[in-house]
């Protein structure tokens, strides 16, 4: 899938509330730009490496969203994206992991797809083991932004 489909999918995702439970949303009171650094360092402190961040503001003004920030990160473990991508190729599609940082107005929204939203396409009791540690990696790093968040608020 080329990177600028991503920006609509992830629009027509975050529109369709059963679409939802398929997605780990977070909304954290910090400028894009901060939230942005303690997503990459949460996601460092967690193994992973960031591959790549791309922003996507261009292609969302092109469909009439307006957001002053809006990036993803693409992050993973290359061993094991290596590994999976040899014995399942069919997760390829799904790798690195993804996670989008949006601004809005005076917050940040951080949204990725939640990886055990695909546990019942595949039967391998080792694909869901690792879709879940993923999933648990995620909420983890999302947690992580949330705490510094809580570290910004004064009096804290």
């Amino acid at each position: 899938m080329t990177g600028r489909w991503l920006p609509w999918i992830l629009v027509m995702a975050l529109s369709a509330p059963a679409a939802a439970d398929n997605m780990l949303l977070g909304r954290v009171s910090l400028a894009a730009e901060v939230a942005i650094a303690y997503v990459e360092t949460s996601i460092e402190e967690h193994g992973y490496r960031i591959a790549h961040r791309q922003t996507c503001d261009t292609g969302l003004g092109d469909v009439g969203y307006k957001s002053d920030f809006y990036q993803v990160v693409f992050f993973g473990k290359p061993e094991e994206v290596r590994r999976i991508s040899a014995h399942h190729p069919e997760l390829v599609s799904h790798l690195p992991l993804k996670l989008a940082v949006i601004a809005e107005r005076d917050e940040t929204l951080l949204t990725a797809l939640n990886p055990e939203a695909l546990v019942p396409f595949f039967a391998d009791e080792a694909v869901q083991i690792q879709l879940a540690r993923w999933h648990n990696d995620l909420v983890s790093i999302f947690d992580d932004v949330r705490r510094a968040t809580a570290a910004h608020r004064p009096g804290s």
